[in-house]
């Protein structure tokens, strides 16, 4: 359905004549549209579901994002540093390398955190943190807003 959607974007670029990156992305939403309206004659499919999600997953990420940066920079700002750092197991649902890569590129991407390794039979992820005042709260953090996520847009 991705390849549809795009070449339903291309051919509105090449129907209106302007390759530029927003026009393009106007098309894609339009295809999306057109996809969608189409979907019973097409049959069923999760692509719908999987866009959905990764649009929730980005939101959720940048506002982490965000957070993370505001916190971080707060620290360094302010006299008194609130660090309280430590390398934590985080225990793994993902199990392909691709959802693995993704969970620990995204958590080390985030200020105050950084994906160090993953054990050798693929259960856990070891990372550094800047700020944990609760190992168990840490983890479920990491699982419930990174993690479940990254599965629901993977699988």
């Amino acid at each position: 359905m991705f390849l549809w959607n795009l070449l339903l974007a291309l051919a509105w670029a090449a129907v209106t004549g302007r390759f530029s990156l927003s026009n393009v992305l106007v098309g894609m939403v339009l295809g999306y549209l057109a996809l969608f309206v189409a979907q019973p004659i097409m049959g069923p499919t999760n692509y719908f579901r999987r866009i959905h999600r990764a649009i929730a997953f980005a939101i959720v990420y940048i506002r982490e994002l965000i957070l993370s940066n505001l916190r971080v920079a707060y620290d360094v700002l302010t006299p008194k540093p609130r660090i309280r750092p430590g390398v934590l197991a985080i225990p793994l649902d993902a199990k392909t390398d691709a959802e693995i890569t993704m969970l620990a590129n995204l958590l080390t991407l985030t200020p105050g955190s950084v994906s160090l390794d993953v054990s050798t039979d693929r259960r856990f992820l070891y990372l550094h943190a800047m700020y944990i005042d609760d190992v168990e709260d840490y983890r479920r953090t990491v699982k419930r807003t990174v993690e479940r996520r990254v599965l629901e847009v993977l699988r």
